[in-house]
């Protein structure tokens, strides 16, 4: 397995960032590539240590594909971290089996009242780019959804 390693600042609080990660409605506004879908019936969360988070996925051109992920969270810090292992599986694009990665996320306060994002995802050689590029576009869409974080519920 190789280790995929991301950092990235977002121009929102830890507190506002670390929701988008654990909150199932948060979550299905930006995770995925630009495009794809979380149906809120296939989101279910236990964000605790040895809890876990659960969805479904519709990607974008071929709606027939439903990927399903599994997270078994391992280690969570409310606020700081979120550490786990992640099941995919379901019906894949083409070129993709079932798989499992191991995947952390950090949480960091920056200057500004920004947030820097640390993620490491242990994953086979074949999943590293591909892994990197569905971080890249979900990235694009939770930066537009921390900018609408104002008029979230607290």
């Amino acid at each position: 397995m190789r280790q995929l390693r991301i950092s990235r600042v977002f121009d929102a609080p830890r507190a506002l960032v670390y929701r988008a990660f654990t909150e199932p409605e948060h979550l299905a506004a930006w995770w995925g590539p630009i495009g794809n879908t979380l149906p809120p019936e296939d989101i279910a969360f236990d964000v605790r240590t040895g809890g876990y988070q659960r969805w479904v996925e519709i990607n974008a051109d071929q709606p027939g594909l439903r990927v399903e992920v599994r997270v078994e969270l391992t280690d969570v810090t409310d606020g700081e971290l979120l550490e786990g292992v992640m099941h995919v599986g379901g019906r894949l694009p083409d070129g993709f089996g079932p798989h499992v990665t191991r995947l952390r996320v950090e949480f960091h306060d920056e200057p500004g009242g920004r947030t820097r994002l640390e993620i490491r995802q242990w994953a086979g050689d074949d999943l590293v780019e591909p892994a990197r590029a569905g971080w890249d576009q979900a990235f694009t869409k939770l930066d537009a959804s921390l900018q609408k974080a104002r008029t979230w519920p607290t």
